[in-house]
Order: structure tokens, then C-alpha cells, then sequence
């Protein structure tokens, strides 16, 4: 059938209500189309229709599709899913067959037809059959914005967009994890979204809009809002960050963790009106060994929320920068210094997150601000742990599952413990046929600690132990290799590495594509 002899499909946006804010060419095709069609549920109004109305004429043909089923039950044998893929395939055919009929067929949609709408459903069973255009609309996002009056997004901020009908841990996750966030279809989703938002430490900036453009419009603080009262077409909002103006964090920038005792006293921090007449807290977040990919989004979450972020200056330039927060970078070895100052922070009612490589409670950060938040003056701040992927569990991942079985987790840093400690555990462990997870395993002042515990090591394991030498883990110089425990070199370890020393029972695999793997049995021999 040529293109000649069929009908036009038109999926026609019609913004979010106000017939004045229709485009002019959604105006132009609803004038010149011969078949208006519309969905609607039993009742049989439809509101995509109440907005086109003045542009109806009454040689139009209208096609009403009315859904067999919304928010009710029904008996039919595939399930609610099974009703509505049914009807959609006898809508689509009822157009096919005006379209055949070489009549042009315009499908009305509310705000645009490619976004959450039913218009969708058409398009995907007709569009490749007959010559079609969709127009666009002004969505319900951009009126809910236009409403309210604040900015949306600004900048590099990224605007999440969530069906209300999400299993709440997911609308959770999501809404920590947000810039910005509009969570639509609410109704009788209201009190789960509610509730997200609450958890998600996001309910007091949410904005509710309803029916935003249209004569019943509303608009309220989300938090305000009856649940008894939100019909399906309205909206939870959180808008931009940038100068939010119900905002109480503290004046942009950076600054470095001098004094700890007078740098909490930046007028900055302590200004009247600002986080100082709430309680604070510090939340040690884990980012894992990398880059964005590797971070939680409880993590992202706590990130974002922060008022002020602390931690070591190469862990924190892996956190985006964010408007109204300030961050205080310090160098590695001050950890007692960046606890103490963060918990000092806090005490001032700040909200601060302290960053921290991989698991905050390996090797890290939660142990330093713990124990200083067990001592006074700090005994009242509240602390919260995120954990975060472990180095060794990633450098597992790459490898194989060198973890598979019992494993030991030692620190070969002889900073905060006698080296006479570590050689003993090191026996202990090997002896115990663990395999071994090695942190910190060498450093520019420490290059000799890696040849000592291959010695140790050898007096229990074969020479053809496999080790894995797991480099900068997610980041740019990655490096992964698998070497014997004889041939370990200490000049190829630093301490962007961790090792990974396997068991008696180890495998290293050659698959099939060329690639080798490591991987301890689940089961071990019986004795």
C-alpha cells in the first residue's frame, strides 16, 4: 500500500492543561485532521479532549478510547497487563482502519504524546506502517517548574525523572542520589512517595504541584499536603540547589583544614541564620576505590546532602562540587586532625561528611572519628557509617574470586603497629592456609616491608601460589596482573596496590578467550 493511499498518524501534544499554552502547529493539525482521537477512562470525559475542544469541529470523526481498566481489578485472563495490551492492540487497529481509509488521524495527548503518555502505545503499533509526526508538547515538568517559580536545573546539575509507582527502597535510593527530581503519577502512590522523600532526607525542600496550569491548580510544600486530597495528576517537585532560597547552607568555596580549633569559627560557618540553629552531624562516607561508578547511592546521597565535606585532598576532588557546600581538604597523615575537626564542625550545627577511600571502617576514616567522638567534648555528636566497596573486594572482582573461601585482611603498614605484629599475623594467617588480603603494602618510605612478608609467606605457601597485584582499581592507570608468590617484586608495588595472595587451594585459569583468572573453591578438602 503506497504512502499515497493512506491516512497521516499525528501524535499531538497539548501541553499540560491550558489550552493557550497547545503550539501552534499542534493547533494546525487538530484543524486540519479528519479523525480526532482521544483516551479516556469508563466514565467517558477525557481531559485531552476538554483541551482541544474549541478547535473540534463537528465533521470531526472522534475516536473515544476508553481503557477497560484503570485502578480496579479485573477478571481477565492475562491480568491487568493482559487487559491493557489487549485494548491497545484493538485501538491501534480501530486507527488502522481510518488510516486505510486514507484519513488523516490526529491522537490527542496530554502534555507530550512521548512522555509517560498512552500516545505511545499508537505510535509503537502504527508508526511503522504509516506515515507519521509527533508534536510536541510543554510537559507537566516544565509547568510544575513554571509554577512554582524556582529554577528546575541549573548548571551541571542532572534532573531525575521518577514514575511514583516505584517500590519505595527504589524511590529511595533515587531521591537521595538527585539534584533534582520530579516524581509524577502520585494519587494513591502519595504516601509511599512521602515517605521517600522523609527517608531520603529530601521532604523538607519538596514542592507539591497539582494540575499545574489548570483553573483547580495547587501548589503547597509537599509536607503540608493531605494524602486524602492528591488526585493522579500531580507532582512532588525538588528543585535546583543553586541559591535555593530556603537554603541554609553556608557561603561557596574551599577551604583548607588549617588551625582545627579556630578554622570551625569561618564567619562563614557560624553566620546567624545559618545551619548553627539545627543539630549537626558527621556522616563518614565510603567512595570506594574509584570514580563515580563505584559509589553507593546512600553514598551519593550523604554527598550531596553534606554541608560541608572533609577528607583527604586527593579522595576529595573525586567528589563533584557542589553550590552552597564547603569542602576542607587536608593532607593524608592528619587524620586525627580532619575527625576532630569535622566533629567540631558538627557541634556548630553543620551536616558533614566525612570522605574516605573504599570502606570507611577498613583501614580508614570511622575509626579515627569514632574515637574521637567517644571523648569529650564530642560524646553528643551523632556519627553515621556508609559503607562503601572495599579495595580488596574490587581488586577481587577484576581478578576472578581469589575470595571465594576464608580470607584474612592485614594492613602491612608499620605506622600504628610494631612490625613484630604484622610478621606474626602473617604467620598465623598463612599457617591457617587464609588468603590474604594485603593493604597498604608499600609506600616511597617503606619498600623493603613487601620482600619480608614474601619470605614469611613462602615458609607456607608453594613458590606458585598465584598473588594479584591490583593497581589504582576503577581509575585511569587500572593495572591488574597475576604473578607466582616467588616472582612477587617489591619495585611493582606501591601503595595505590593491594595484594591478593591466594590459599593451597587457588586456582589460576586460563579461559578460552586468552584471559586469565583466579578463583579459591568454595569447598575446601577434607582433612
Amino acid at each position: 500500500m503506497s504512502e499515497q493511499q493512506t491516512g497521516r498518524l499525528y501524535g499531538v501534544g497539548l501541553g499540560p492543561g491550558d489550552p493557550s499554552l497547545m503550539t501552534v502547529r499542534a493547533v494546525e493539525v487538530i484543524a486540519a485532521a479528519d479523525v480526532i482521537a482521544y483516551h479516556s477512562a469508563r466514565h467517558g470525559r477525557s481531559i485531552a479532549r476538554s483541551i482541544a475542544e474549541r478547535h473540534l469541529r463537528p465533521d470531526h470523526i472522534e475516536e473515544r478510547l476508553v481503557y477497560p481498566v484503570t485502578t480496579e481489578t479485573t477478571d481477565h485472563p492475562g491480568g491487568y497487563r493482559g487487559a491493557m495490551e489487549e485494548f491497545y492492540t484493538d485501538a491501534a487497529a480501530r486507527l488502522a482502519a481510518h488510516l486505510d481509509a486514507g484519513r488523516t488521524v490526529a491522537v490527542l495527548a496530554e502534555g507530550d504524546p512521548l512522555f509517560y503518555g498512552s500516545y505511545m502505545h499508537m505510535h509503537k503499533r502504527l508508526a511503522d506502517r504509516y506515515p507519521t509526526e509527533v508534536i510536541p508538547g510543554v510537559t507537566s515538568v516544565s509547568a510544575a517548574a513554571a509554577r512554582l517559580g524556582t529554577p528546575l536545573v541549573e548548571g551541571e546539575e542532572v534532573l531525575t525523572v521518577l514514575p511514583g509507582t516505584l517500590p519505595e527502597e527504589e524511590l529511595t535510593a533515587r531521591l537521595a542520589t538527585a539534584d533534582a527530581a520530579a516524581v509524577m503519577k502520585l494519587g494513591r502512590t502519595f504516601p509511599t512517595v512521602r515517605r521517600a522523600l522523609e527517608r531520603s532526607g529530601r521532604l523538607a525542600d519538596a514542592r507539591y504541584v497539582e494540575r499545574a496550569t489548570m483553573s483547580a491548580e495547587r501548589t503547597a510544600p509537599l509536607a503540608e499536603v493531605d494524602p486524602e486530597s492528591v488526585p493522579y495528576f500531580s507532582m512532588a517537585v525538588l528543585p535546583s540547589r543553586v541559591d535555593a532560597p530556603h537554603s541554609d547552607r553556608g557561603a561557596r568555596g574551599d577551604t583548607p583544614i588549617g588551625d582545627r580549633v579556630d578554622a570551625p569559627h569561618d564567619d562563614r560557618v557560624d553566620a546567624p541564620g545559618g545551619a548553627s540553629d539545627r543539630p549537626g552531624e558527621v556522616v563518614v562516607v565510603g567512595l570506594g576505590p574509584a570514580g563515580p561508578l563505584w559509589l553507593t547511592p546512600e553514598a551519593r546521597g550523604e554527598l550531596a546532602a553534606a554541608d560541608d565535606l572533609v577528607g583527604y585532598t586527593t579522595y576529595l576532588d573525586r567528589v563533584p562540587v557542589r553550590p552552597g557546600q564547603l569542602r576542607h581538604a587536608s593532607d593524608n597523615k592528619v587524620e586525627a586532625v580532619r575527625a576532630e575537626f569535622a566533629l567540631d564542625l558538627a557541634r556548630r550545627g553543620r551536616r558533614v561528611a566525612v570522605v574516605s577511600s573504599g570502606d570507611p571502617g577498613v583501614f580508614a576514616m570511622a575509626t579515627a572519628v569514632l574515637e574521637a567522638a567517644c571523648e569529650d567534648p564530642y560524646r553528643e555528636v551523632p556519627v553515621r557509617i556508609v559503607p562503601g566497596m572495599t579495595a580488596a573486594h574490587a581488586a577481587a572482582a577484576r581478578a576472578g574470586a581469589p575470595l571465594g573461601h576464608d580470607y584474612a585482611v592485614i594492613s602491612l603498614s608499620d605506622r600504628l603497629k610494631p612490625w613484630e605484629v604484622i610478621a606474626e599475623r602473617l604467620r598465623a594467617a598463612a599457617a591457617a592456609d587464609l588468603v590474604l588480603a594485603l593493604y597498604n603494602p608499600g609506600s616511597r618510605s617503606r619498600v623493603w616491608q613487601v620482600g619480608k612478608a614474601r619470605e614469611l609467606l613462602l615458609e607456607h605457601r608453594a613458590p606458585d601460589t598465584p598473588v594479584v597485584l591490583g593497581r589504582d582499581i576503577g581509575g585511569p592507570g587500572e593495572r591488574v596482573r597475576i604473578v607466582r608468590l616467588a616472582d612477587l617484586d617489591p619495585a611493582q608495588v606501591d601503595m595505590r596496590t593491594i595484594l591478593l595472595v591466594g590459599s593451597s587451594q587457588t586456582r589460576t585459569v586460563r579461559r578460552g578467550d586468552g584471559t586469565d583468572i583466579v578463583w579459591t573453591p568454595r569447598r575446601y578438602p577434607e582433612a
